[in-house]
């Protein structure tokens, strides 16, 4: 049973994956006594797929621990706004500035490895003559730029089981930044291949947030669930009553 002093956890998963990459963080909280919620985010536009995860969020009875992962932070800094987010929590993920869309913060880094491995798929769009456009990753290439340090069998199911994201979400700007007014702490995968880390550095320093760095390739949550779960305790700490 929960403590009723303790919030919920809302994680939020990146692209190319689901709620599944945090199968090794969530029952390491249920056993710490916290509520979690783990959403399937749509991945097809930032702002929609924020709007969704904050419609959630809002049915969520007491304070919220809103974590997001990769582009799952994107989603978090607009949802974050919230009344009743009292933290924020990014792994290896997007601070986006208020006006500022994935790709223009990539765009100030050099590519990761993820550029060159990238598959791009249209999709029908309801009510449109226009398809959309997938992005996801050569299955080949997804362990060692995703998840180098998990368990290959897992990468192989991983590999294979995609959530993509719409092309039209790196292209969106933030209509705002949660990270203005909410307290927030961020976890750099220092060896990560997806994301540039100095991108992930950039956002949370601009922030001006607590920020620990992990030797981790992008999936941190499976590679180091502990480190993980330590840091959103330490939000927990920090925000509590």
């Amino acid at each position: 049973m929960s403590r009723p002093d303790r919030p919920t956890v809302v994680l939020v998963h990146g692209a190319f994956a689901d709620a599944s990459s945090y199968a090794e963080v969530i029952p390491r909280l249920i056993a710490r006594g916290f509520d979690v919620v783990a959403p399937a985010v749509p991945n097809r536009s930032l702002v929609g797929d924020a709007a969704y995860v904050a419609a959630i969020v809002r049915q969520i009875p007491g304070p919220v621990v809103l974590v997001g992962h990769s582009y799952g932070g994107a989603v978090i800094t607009v949802a974050g706004t919230e009344d009743n987010v009292s933290a924020l929590v990014y792994l290896a993920g997007y601070a986006l500035e208020e006006g500022e869309s994935l790709g223009e913060l990539q765009g100030r880094f050099p590519d990761s490895d993820l550029a060159a491995a990238l598959v791009y798929t249209p999709f029908p769009v309801e009510g449109s003559d226009q398809p959309g456009t997938d992005v996801s990753v050569q299955p080949d290439k997804f362990p060692a730029i995703f998840a180098a340090d998990v368990d290959p069998r897992l990468t192989s199911v991983l590999a294979v089981s995609q959530r993509p994201l719409a092309a039209q979400a790196f292209t969106e700007a933030a209509p705002a930044a949660a990270w203005k007014t909410k307290p927030s702490w961020g976890l750099v995968a220092s060896a990560d291949h997806t994301i540039n880390p100095d991108v992930e550095r950039f956002g949370y320093r601009r922030a001006g947030m607590t920020a620990v760095e992990v030797d981790s390739s992008h999936l941190v949550m499976l590679a180091h669930p502990e480190r993980v779960v330590h840091l959103i305790e330490d939000a927990v700490r920090a925000t509590s009553s």
